[in-house]
């Protein structure tokens, strides 16, 4: 599993007893200090005026964080694929989900799970209790959450489904993977106790409708889990509508509401878990600096991941969407070269907005 505990020992925050709680966490996280460590949510980001800028992914990996995983990485080669624009896409359910499948998308599949993991500090935050039974991760992706989950929890039975086989070989005998379309008729045998679904903000025409399934999916008392990003990418500030990276995150969100899947769903999920009948629905807002503006080593090792994640992924995010709109592969990659500019440039103050959302099915599991 993933460690990303930390080692050194804590420091007293050098502001006064009397300090309002905002100075407290903004000293503490300037510090390096993330906010589960002293039981807060994660303050807003802050522009580093001092422009401690040189961060790299080798660096946040040198420092206690690792992109592998317990378990040997030995993805199959042998998934059904189908092959546009030199890129691996998946071929059940073909075309229904825009991004590669391919090594490269696996990868930062991978990356895309460190920084949740930097920024919750944990692979959920619904309570859950230690003694779950059955556990269901909706879009397993290349299955690591679902494998360090079956780590964590050694009761839990732990089913990842997607529409590809492109998960870990290895795996706890606690963790199975099952191609399953949750835009489908869901005939488990049996509930669950706990549903988590990360990411999912392009996968569905009708998200809500796949979170009622999810509902009635759970036994009494259980919980969904929805971990997203708010898309599409914006600005500290006011809006840097000159820039191609402001331009791609329209051109993106207009072209996957042309094709019935808008990206810009996920500030949605709170009410929609609440109109279906969850209870205790609870919404946790975190930021993703895409470079490292931003104040404070939480804030540095969050971005390090983020800019990683969306720098190796948005060729492949782009290819079919901005094809969508006219646009030819050549066109497309060219264009991405000035915005990928953008991402790295830290004069931008660019970020993802991410919300954490659960709820919890009215009774008791008995």
């Amino acid at each position: 599993m993933t460690d990303i505990s930390r080692t050194k020992e804590p420091v007293q925050p050098t502001v006064g007893a009397e300090a309002p709680a905002s100075s407290v966490k903004a000293e503490l996280y300037s510090q390096g200090f993330p906010p589960w460590e002293y039981g807060s949510d994660p303050p807003v980001p802050v522009v580093d005026s001092e422009n401690n800028h040189s961060t790299s992914l080798s660096d946040a990996s040198s420092g206690g964080l690792s992109l592998s995983s317990t378990t040997t990485p030995l993805r199959s080669s042998l998934y059904d694929h189908i092959v546009e624009n030199g890129r691996d896409y998946h071929r059940f359910r073909q075309g229904k989900y825009l991004l590669p499948i391919d090594q490269e998308e696996q990868e930062r599949l991978d990356i895309q799970h460190m920084v949740f993991s930097v920024s919750m500090g944990k692979l959920h935050l619904a309570p859950t209790g230690p003694n779950l039974g059955n556990v269901l991760d909706i879009g397993t992706g290349t299955g690591i959450w679902a494998i360090e989950f079956a780590e964590q929890y050694p009761s839990a039975q732990v089913l990842g489904t997607d529409l590809s086989t492109i998960q870990l070989s290895e795996v706890p005998p606690n963790c199975r993977f099952q191609i399953h379309d949750a835009e489908d008729e869901w005939d488990f045998p049996a509930p669950f106790d706990y549903i988590h679904g990360r990411m999912l903000l392009s996968c569905f025409r009708d998200p809500r409708s796949v979170f009622q399934k999810a509902y009635d999916a759970l036994t009494p008392g259980g919980y969904l889990e929805l971990q997203d990003l708010a898309f599409p990418p914006q600005f500290w500030g006011e809006p840097r509508t000159e820039t191609s990276l402001y331009k791609w995150g329209k051109l993106t969100s207009e072209a996957s509401v042309k094709i019935g899947r808008p990206w810009t769903n996920v500030p949605k999920f709170k009410e929609w878990l609440e109109e279906i009948g969850f209870e205790d629905v609870v919404e946790k807002k975190y930021y993703w600096p895409l470079s490292s503006w931003a104040k404070g080593e939480y804030y540095k090792q969050i971005s390090v991941y983020a800019q990683a994640a969306l720098l190796n992924g948005i060729e492949g995010m782009s290819l079919k969407l901005m094809g969508l709109m006219g646009w030819s592969a050549e066109e497309v990659k060219a264009f991405l070269v000035s915005v990928k500019e953008d991402v790295k440039n830290t004069s931008l103050h660019a970020y993802a907005p991410v919300r954490v959302v659960y709820g919890r099915k009215p009774g008791v599991n008995t």
